[in-house]
């Protein structure tokens, strides 16, 4: 059975090829923004005065504008899984042997992809080696109007349709990654180039996440110039398995539907066997704690990407509306600690409190959002149930109104929920030395 639906996906492959009225040329790149290019890694205590693009801060002005001493993680109660974690970390950093995989999970500040490089970088980094897998990544830019992370290229043949966890009903099951993109035509392909520089994530596993809906086609890839059919399929998980026998960066899946079917993609996983450590992203602008309890196949997916540590960010758009419910909203994350939980019980927890936010009324006024002390209260109530810790972020930028400094400083775009190129870095650089300071102060006093 199988062998005959991969003759039947040649033959419409081979047909629509022969078929086309123009030579689909694969080789030009999607039209993406221009993002300005990451700052030089600087140590914390000068990151007040580099990164800011106006020049040093006088003392009165610094006091006001990050708060440096409150950088750091507060451990909430009975946080073994933590502490075993951050042992793992210290062998791995000691060693070089073994693997740890992060994901970290928000919205539309994860999404852009930016502050998770930085850490990312950071990580790789202090680890000093080729790095591991680059993890889960998305094909963002196969739709319209959807930005992609800058450290992977994405383009396609034609534009794709778009499926988001904050939409009440889904034309197609949503699984981990809470997005994904559907296409119905015979040629249209996604075509994946990494773009990281200075770093040479690789590959010798390709899983693509994903479903046909109608006659069960197989993706093809094609790498260099040979196509490949998926060497596994798990159509109950929704995965196909790609194996090489040599690290490959860029290639391009095919999705021959014949009219009347879809293929749906959820997302794709790049593996290799290099230890280290492995940070993915799942990001979809306007996402809330319920937009992913609405994925299906969540939990599912948790189960093949097995995170050791979850770096949860999800709140602005929570916080955001009129009203903002606390419990719902402490539950919410409840369930979603729960379902990850099931996967891997020994996985650990950081929580981002939200930024600082503005919303815009009347005649282009902005006027401060007063929600951000609660969702930093529920976060450490979250750090107490979870075991986890907490990384206060509305508190360290300044509190309530610092995302006007912000903003003045270069470091937050003008509807003041969203920050620079140089913000994001900004907020990366602060994290990590809250994150990585549990190792340099030694991990033994972790305990």
């Amino acid at each position: 059975m199988e062998r005959l639906r991969q003759i039947i996906t040649l033959a419409l492959f081979l047909f629509g090829a022969l078929s086309s009225f123009a030579q689909v040329d694969l080789t030009q790149p999607d039209s993406i923004p221009e993002i300005p290019t990451f700052t030089d890694t600087v140590a914390v205590d000068t990151i007040v005065t580099d990164t800011v693009s106006n020049g040093e801060l006088d003392s009165a002005e610094e006091e006001t504008y990050i708060h440096l001493d409150e950088d750091t993680l507060y451990w909430g109660r009975d946080s073994m899984t933590l502490v075993h974690f951050y042992e793992r970390l210290d062998q791995l950093l000691k060693t070089k042997q073994g693997n740890l995989n992060i994901l970290h999970i928000g919205g539309s500040h994860v999404q852009a992809g930016t502050m998770t490089h930085r850490i990312r970088k950071h990580l790789l980094d202090e680890f000093g080696e080729p790095p591991a897998s680059r993890g889960l990544i998305f094909p963002y830019s196969a739709a319209a109007n959807c930005n992609n992370p800058h450290d992977y290229r994405i383009s396609k043949d034609q534009q794709f349709n778009l499926i988001r966890n904050v939409y009440q009903n889904h034309t197609f099951p949503l699984g981990g990654s809470g997005i994904a993109v559907w296409n119905a035509d015979v040629l249209n392909s996604i075509t994946v180039k990494m773009n990281a520089e200075g770093y040479d994530f690789v590959a010798d596993t390709v899983i693509l996440l994903g479903s046909a809906h109608g006659w069960p086609i197989d993706p093809i890839l094609k790498e260099d110039t040979i196509y490949h059919f998926p060497d596994s399929i798990d159509l109950d998980n929704g995965r196909y398995f790609f194996y090489f026998d040599k690290k490959i960066k860029d290639f391009t899946l095919y999705f021959p539907c014949s009219k009347g079917d879809t293929f749906v993609v959820n997302g794709i996983l790049l593996k290799n066997e290099r230890p280290g450590i492995t940070l993915s992203s799942i990001g979809v602008n306007g996402a809330q704690t319920g937009s992913y309890l609405r994925c299906q196949n969540f939990a599912r997916d948790m189960k093949l990407l097995q995170p050791d540590l979850v770096i949860f960010g999800i709140g602005v758009n929570d916080a955001y509306g009129s009203s903002f419910d606390s419990v719902t909203f402490k539950n919410n994350y409840l369930k979603l600690v729960r379902q990850i939980r099931e996967a891997n019980p020994d996985c650990a927890f950081i929580f981002f409190s939200n930024n600082d936010t503005w919303k815009r009324g009347r005649k282009n006024h902005y006027y401060v959002n007063p929600t951000g002390p609660d969702v930093a209260d529920v976060m450490y109530r979250l750090a107490d149930l979870t075991g986890g810790a907490v990384w206060d972020q509305f508190h360290i930028m300044g509190g309530l109104k610092s995302m006007e400094t912000w903003r003045k400083k270069g470091l937050a775009q003008k509807d003041r929920v969203h920050f620079t190129a140089s913000g994001y870095n900004l907020i990366g650089d602060l994290f990590y030395d809250a994150f990585i300071r549990e190792i340099k102060q030694n991990t033994d006093d972790i305990r």
